[in-house]
């Protein structure tokens, strides 16, 4: 199968996220040369991007340099490009730049993107939370939007301090549940000839329930909490279309804003459709037992990109945890077809499912593997701010992120209350660009749907 090294084979790597950086890390004692490829030359802990769009944490305080992470890794080497392209025959990789990158055997996990679904105004009215980028951007909007009525009172009448949150999953709750106290007990210290409380934090989630995953005391909770802390939850509601200064709904109703943050669903990688694979829900690759393609053995997909399966035929939910698994399996598994070895089906290990609702407020269900414990309040709060440190990459960070935690806490303050736009890397913005101006004719489209199946 390795065709393009003699001495040792190269295993390209797409993607720095969670199930990138695994995949690397497995591969540090294996006969193999390892090239990571990424926009950016840093890893984002996206679980708390949430935090930086709610200026509770710095940008640099979530994020670290791909190089700084493998500086001991004899093995590893970084590119920064973005993949647009893969010649499965030719055994290489296209990225935007006109480079061509030959690979042995080749590992995807460029993650996800926000999902919307179709709803009409979302792709270009819409705020959204994958990347530090829009994080930086959601919090200067935010706070943009309070010094504009500080300046102007009457806008307060036009929507302009009613913020929407489509989504009532972890990254809807955790958002709005720090937002919550963002307005609160910050800003009205800054604004104090504002009546911030005029401001409102409104939830749309179109099922019966916030936290759908979670058991039924979980969810019930979870709702509680956010009502009391402030939050307008509005169960069974559909976004019908959204527009510069207004959301509209399904039932007729209209919401005045300016601040419509779609936290509703995520679909893979865009790079999915360039593979020309059969895709399954969510645009998902549709992979063996071993993660690998099932035409080509040498490609494995991993993370939020892998349609993989548990053995009851459901899809592995796109969580951190199950692109860490999958990234040290795939890893694992070139380690074995380079060695001349048979590779082995993938199993997670499910350790549960937790959120955090805001101070002292949280829930977190442990699996079967665990009893199937379930807990609320301020040791699932405890529980989650403790495995999220262990799991935030580099020492300084987790010191960092531990400081500024302990401060605020301790101060009822967030620190982070900078008005500064980040521009987004050029691949975020084609892709933007490219979603944009990407409406098909119905034949088109429905002739893409009929690609994917159920």
């Amino acid at each position: 199968m390795p065709k393009n090294t003699p001495e040792k084979p190269r295993v390209v790597v797409v993607g720095a996220g969670f199930a990138g950086l695994y995949v690397a890390k497995s591969l540090k004692r294996a006969p193999v040369e390892v090239l990571m490829i990424d926009q950016h030359n840093y890893h984002t802990f996206q679980p708390l991007l949430y935090q930086v769009a709610t200026a509770g944490l710095e940008p640099s305080e979530i994020a670290h340099t791909v190089r700084g992470t493998f500086q001991r890794q004899k093995n590893f080497n970084f590119q920064m490009g973005t993949v647009t392209n893969v010649d499965r025959d030719a055994q290489i990789v296209e990225l935007a730049d006109g480079r061509h990158v030959p690979y042995d055997y080749l590992v995807m996990c460029a993650g996800a993107v926000y999902n919307d679904f179709g709803v009409p105004g979302v792709k270009k009215h819409g705020l959204f939370l994958k990347s530090l980028s829009e994080a930086v951007n959601l919090r200067s909007h935010i706070l943009r939007q309070f010094e504009r009525v500080s300046a102007d009172p009457s806008l307060v009448d036009r929507g302009a301090l009613n913020f929407v949150i489509v989504g009532g999953g972890p990254t809807g709750v955790e958002m709005a549940g720090t937002m919550a106290e963002l307005f609160d007990r910050v800003l009205p210290k800054d604004f104090p000839d504002l009546d911030v409380s005029k401001a409102n934090i409104i939830m749309l989630e179109m099922l019966d329930s916030v936290l759908p995953p979670f058991h039924k005391s979980s969810r019930d909770y979870t709702e509680k909490v956010l009502r009391e802390r402030g939050v307008d939850v509005r169960l069974g509601t559909t976004v019908a279309e959204v527009h510069a200064d207004k959301v509209e709904l399904k039932n007729g109703e209209t919401i005045p804003t300016d601040t419509l943050i779609w936290a509703a669903g995520i679909r893979a990688s865009p790079l999915v459709e360039a593979l020309g694979v059969e895709l399954t829900r969510g645009y998902r690759v549709k992979v063996e037992r071993d993660l690998s393609l099932p035409s080509h053995r040498n490609i494995f997909i991993v993370g939020d990109m892998a349609g993989a399966t548990d053995d009851e035929g459901n899809l592995y939910p796109q969580l951190a945890p199950v692109a860490i698994q999958q990234g040290k399996h795939a890893g694992k598994q070139v380690t074995r077809l380079a060695k001349g070895k048979e590779t082995q089906p993938f199993s997670y290990f499910d350790k549960g499912v937790m959120a955090i609702i805001g101070r002292n407020a949280g829930v977190a269900e442990l699996s079967k593997n665990f009893l199937g414990l379930r807990f609320r309040g301020f040791p699932a709060w405890a529980a989650w701010l403790f495995i999220h440190l262990v799991y935030l990459i580099g020492h300084q960070n987790r010191f960092n992120v531990l400081a500024n935690w302990a401060y605020s806490y301790l101060t009822y303050d967030l620190h982070a209350r900078l008005i500064t736009n980040m521009e987004p890397s050029p691949a975020e913005v084609a892709n933007r660009l490219e979603q944009l101006t990407s409406e098909k004719p119905v034949a088109k489209q429905r002739a893409s749907e009929a690609k994917l199946t159920s």
